[in-house]
C-alpha cells in the first residue's frame, strides 16, 4: 500500500515533553505516549539515554506502546565540539565524534533498530576563510563513510540544514548533501528531510523529495512548519499547508514507508506539548486525505500537463475544502 492510502506511523521530538515530566527519559516516554496517534518516537544520543542501558530504554518504550524511530546524534552539548564534530581542526576531537557516533549505531542496534540521524549544524563556519572549506569537505565524506562503514546493515540519514548553530553549515541544502553521499557512495547511507530545512533553504520540501529518491534512499522525513527564515518549528500545516500537500503526493510517488516524525517546538512558546502532538496528528491526516483526492482525481494531472496554475490552484482548494 501507498503512504497515501496506508497511516504512518507518527513519531514525536521527546524535548518536547520535558518540561513537566518531573521523571526524565521515562517521564517523556509517558507523557508522549498519552497523545492519541503518537506511534514512536525519536531519541536524541547520547542526551535521553544517559544513565540507561539499551535494554532499559527499549523497556520504557515498549511499557508505554510507543515504537522507536531511531537515535538523533547529538554534539552539540558537549563543548569540545563548539568548532566542529566531523571537522574539528583536531584529528583527535574529530575521532572522538565518530567514535560516538559509532558507539550511537551500537546501542542502537541492540535497542532493536531503527534511523541513525546525523544532523552536523556544529560543522561549518562562522566568518569568510574561517577554515578551508576543501579541508571541511574532506574531512565530512572521509568521516561520513567510517560511520556507515561501521554497521553496513544501519540507515543512516543525513539531516540538512543552512545554518543554526554555524553562520554556514557545510552540508546546508539538499544538493550539497547528495554530493557528499555520491562521493562517499555506501548504500546505507541517505537523507532526513526536515520540511523547515528545506523551507529556508530555498527549496520546495515535495520537489526535494523526488529529487533525493532519485539518488539516495529518503530514511526520513520531518514534519513541521515556518516562515523560511529560520527553524521555527511550527505545527503541521500551520503556514505551508498547500507545500506539506505537495510533500505528501511527493512521498506518495516515490513510495515512502517510513515514519513522519513531527519535529516541532511547543516549548518555546509556552504551548501544552499534548494538544501540540494531537494537532499534528490531525492536520497531517486532513492534508494526507486532500493529498489522496488530488491524486485520485484528474483535475490536478490535467492541469499539471498544461503548466495552468489558475486549474492547478482549483484543484487544490477543492481537494483541501473538500470536507467543509
Amino acid at each position: 500500500m501507498s503512504f497515501l492510502d496506508t497511516r504512518p506511523r507518527y513519531a514525536v521530538r521527546l524535548n518536547a515533553f520535558r518540561a513537566g515530566s518531573g521523571e526524565g527519559f521515562g517521564g517523556m516516554v509517558a507523557r508522549a505516549a498519552g497523545v492519541p496517534g503518537i506511534d514512536a518516537a525519536d531519541l536524541n544520543f547520547p542526551d535521553h539515554l544517559t544513565g540507561q542501558t539499551a535494554e532499559s530504554a527499549r523497556d520504557i518504550l515498549d511499557r508505554h506502546g510507543i515504537g522507536l524511530n531511531g537515535l538523533a546524534m547529538r554534539y552539540g552539548t558537549d563543548p569540545a565540539f563548539r568548532l566542529g564534530a566531523f571537522t574539528h581542526p583536531d584529528r583527535a576531537t574529530r575521532q572522538r565524534a565518530i567514535d560516538l557516533t559509532k558507539r550511537g549505531i551500537d546501542f542502537l542496534g541492540a535497542m532493536g533498530g531503527g534511523v541513525m540521524t546525523l544532523w552536523l549544524g556544529q560543522d561549518g563556519v562562522d566568518y569568510p576563510l574561517q577554515a578551508d572549506f576543501e579541508r571541511l569537505w574532506e574531512d565530512t565524506v572521509a568521516a561520513l563513510a567510517e560511520v556507515a562503514g561501521h554497521d553496513p546493515r544501519c540507515p543512516v540519514a543525513v539531516e540538512y540544514k543552512p545554518d543554526e548553530p554555524r553562520a554556514r553549515a557545510v552540508l546546508r541544502d539538499a544538493a550539497t548533501v547528495l554530493l557528499a553521499l555520491a562521493e562517499v557512495n555506501r548504500p546505507n547511507l541517505g537523507v532526513a528531510l526536515d520540511f523547515a530545512h528545506a523551507l529556508y533553504a530555498g527549496e520546495d520540501p515535495g520537489q526535494t523529495a523526488r529529487l533525493i529518491a532519485r539518488k539516495v534512499p529518503l530514511f526520513g522525513v520531518h514534519l513541521n512548519d515556518g516562515y523560511a527564515k529560520r527553524d521555527d518549528g511550527l505545527m503541521v500545516g500551520s503556514v505551508h499547508p498547500v507545500e506539506t500537500v505537495g510533500l505528501f503526493l511527493a512521498l506518495d510517488r516515490i513510495g515512502y514507508e517510513g515514519t513522519i516524525y513531527f519535529d516541532t517546538f511547543p516549548d518555546h512558546g509556552g504551548l501544552d506539548p499534548a494538544a501540540e502532538a494531537a494537532a499534528n496528528v490531525a492536520m497531517a491526516e486532513t492534508l494526507r486525505s486532500a493529498a489522496r483526492r488530488l491524486r485520485d482525481g484528474q483535475s490536478l494531472t490535467e492541469a499539471q500537463s498544461r503548466q495552468d496554475a489558475a486549474a492547478a490552484l482549483a484543484a487544490v482548494r477543492a481537494a483541501l475544502l473538500k470536507d467543509q
